[in-house]
């Protein structure tokens, strides 16, 4: 994961201050030091850092600081704040309305995505209620408009384009009219891809920009550019009102920190982040829950709209009902299973997790760990229905978990191993027995119950230590509004 290097860098270096007896001078500087050269390491322009850092000492003057303040709180705090502000330029981009024509314009560098970001995009408004449709104004690249045609017509998007017309202005103006004419609530038009060397390219890029007036225009930006984004960056917004910036090939193991500089060089919000080559690879970006993620502090909110997201409303009084039971059948671990799948790629959703970055987990960890699910889920597939439903463990004798080896062509250990995550997780889900399911619009007594005494011994021990045991765990629940937050995750608490 692109970025995951830098916050890996970062969380260490505010892991040795918090372990340190007394904050002093020196603590803070050895700190901010390497906070300074882990930004520099990967590629932030080398004025921001300054100016984070000067930031951060003015704000934490610790002779200023009276006694009793948590220095470390402080200290952490400030730099939380300043990598918002750094991606945050404090204005809101334009959103388009439903039912009324807008017009979006993409630029940026050849090869940065913008043609696949442009169909995302679409795809991503077409989900949620909008009518988008596509223009190639792109006649500079040989084989664009076929692009542009293949996703579009996979994501069954209306497109526009011509192989016959060279000029970029015509065919965006009779795309923008066309789509007009035909009630499309979002049009987006994809342009040639150019660098600040080429002033024809940028020429054409201004008249197409004038004789279309998007509502928008959105830089796309390639997280692996390096030291060299703050100076295109500028360039593009020179020549056109860059509103809104998108960030892609945030898969990648590129270093990143050029995305950080080009939102400061356009002064504009980064709105979402391509995460891979998919279609619904694609993320809506929030400055503080990313942040956060980046640091190893978590995004609760993020976390439980997955939740939500993969398990639907009908369901969840049902899985309610069974936690509180206490009963965990195979049947329950490959409904969770198909929901874990649907969340997402798993280090992803894990990175939401407080205690994990997304460096704890490389990207062939995430495949194997995903693979996993998917044999175990095979397996219980050539499982009958009494073998599903039962939450006797030793119902699977030998001879049963050879036939279902021979079922589904794995070895028998792999059956075993199977079965062994089972009982572990059915040991975690025993833990839940007896506590009270909340009825619609009134607190539940889980939230009240669910106290850290009551999820210290629910969470896996490597969670718990990463966390920072039952202090880091308590201080955790503070933040999140108390249990009540956590409920979110089963789909209780109030409605």
């Amino acid at each position: 994961m692109v970025l995951a290097e830098l916050g890996g860098s970062i969380s260490r270096a505010l892991q040795q201050m918090s372990n340190a007896t007394i904050i002093d001078e020196k603590v803070l500087n050895d700190c901010l030091n390497d906070i300074t050269r882990a930004l520099l390491q990967s590629d932030v322009q080398f004025k921001l850092v300054r100016e984070m850092q000067a930031n951060i000492k003015s704000i934490v003057n610790l002779d200023d600081l009276a006694a009793g303040h948590n220095k470390r709180r402080i200290i952490q705090q400030a730099v939380f704040n300043e990598l918002c502000k750094i991606l945050d330029p404090g204005k809101p981009s334009f959103t388009p309305k439903k039912g009324k024509p807008s017009v979006v314009m993409f630029v940026g560098l050849q090869g940065s995505g913008k043609t696949t970001t442009c169909t995302k995009y679409a795809y991503y408004h077409q989900k949620k209620g909008w009518k988008p449709a596509l223009v190639c104004a792109d006649t500079f690249r040989a084989g664009a408009f076929d692009q542009l045609k293949q996703n579009a017509t996979k994501a069954k998007i209306p497109f526009y384009g011509s192989y016959m017309e060279s000029d970029p202005v015509k065919i965006a103006v009779e795309g923008v009219e066309r789509f007009k004419s035909e009630n499309c609530d979002l049009i987006i038009v994809d342009t040639s891809g150019r660098h600040k060397q080429e002033a024809a390219l940028f020429e054409e890029m201004r008249q197409v920009s004038e004789a279309t007036k998007p509502d928008l225009v959105i830089f796309v930006m390639d997280s692996s550019i390096g030291q060299a984004a703050f100076d295109q960056a500028q360039a593009f917004k020179q020549s056109v009102a860059v509103g809104a910036v998108i960030v892609t090939k945030m898969d990648g193991h590129a270093k990143g920190g050029g995305a950080l500089s080009a939102v400061a060089a356009t002064k504009s919000p980064v709105i979402f982040i391509g995460t891979g080559e998919h279609m619904d690879e694609f993320e809506v970006f929030d400055v503080k829950p990313f942040v956060s993620r980046l640091l190893g502090m978590g995004d609760w909110s993020g976390f439980m709209d997955k939740i939500h997201e993969v398990v639907p409303m009908d369901q969840q009084p049902e899985l309610l009902q069974k936690l509180s039971e206490g009963n965990f059948t195979l049947r329950i671990m490959y409904e969770q299973f198909q929901n874990i799948l649907k969340m997402g790629p798993i280090g992803q959703v894990f990175s939401m997790l407080p205690g994990f970055s997304a460096e704890l987990m490389p990207k062939g960890r995430e495949k194997e760990s995903q693979a996993k699910i998917k044999r175990y889920m095979t397996m219980m597939d050539s499982m009958t229905n009494e073998e599903l439903d039962s939450s006797n463990p030793k119902l699977m004798n030998e001879s049963r978990m050879m036939r279902i080896a021979r079922g589904s062509g794995r070895p028998v250990r792999e059956v075993m191993e199977m079965m062994e995550e089972y009982k572990r997780l059915a040991k975690i889900w025993s833990k839940m027995k007896g506590l009270k399911i909340p009825k619609k619009g009134e607190m539940s007594a889980l939230s009240r119950n669910m106290n850290a005494q009551h999820m210290s011994k629910v969470l896996p021990p490597q969670m718990l230590k990463q966390i920072g045991g039952m202090g880091g765990l308590q201080s955790l629940m503070k933040q999140m509004g108390s249990a009540k937050d956590m409920m979110g995750m089963f789909g209780g608490g109030d409605k």
